[in-house]
């Protein structure tokens, strides 16, 4: 990623916004990293954004105020915004948020590491699938982007 790119997590849980960005900086991305709170936090600050920046969105899905699911609606429903990619990362690995998930326009979906290693490399294979594919959709089958 270059200069011109940004990459947003939204996540309530702030030991997580701490690793996520903790591995942001282990690959040393030519990228500006914006850490939002919450579901909510995230659309006040959507507004501001330079929209011309290429984007690419890690959005946990169980958050107060506004769920992941809600804001990803929101995203696909918003002319201009609906091309963005969006990785689901989240604790759950229910079949069922998943699949909702896919059907609601995400790109990818990322089961949270366990470990700060596992999630370096899945920030990284997450970007370079987001940069090659031109911000489509992922095929159903390729949708889990922690199997390997």
């Amino acid at each position: 990623m270059n200069a011109k790119q940004r990459i947003i997590l939204v996540d309530d849980d702030p030991d997580d916004r701490e690793l996520f960005a903790e591995a942001f900086d282990a690959l040393k991305l030519q990228a500006e990293l914006l850490l939002c709170e919450d579901g909510s936090d995230f659309l006040k600050k959507l507004d501001r954004l330079d929209q011309s920046v290429s984007t690419l969105i890690f959005l946990d899905l169980n958050m107060p105020v506004i769920s992941g699911i809600e804001v990803l609606k929101k995203l696909r429903n918003s002319l201009g915004l609906d091309k963005i990619f969006v990785a689901i990362y989240s604790t759950s690995t229910s079949e069922a948020d998943i699949e909702n998930a896919y059907m609601n326009g995400a790109h990818g979906y990322i089961s949270k590491p366990s470990s700060f290693g596992k999630l370096t490399a899945l920030l990284g294979k997450t970007l370079k699938i987001a940069t090659s594919n031109s911000f489509k959709p992922l095929p159903k089958d390729r949708f889990l982007l922690n199997n390997d």
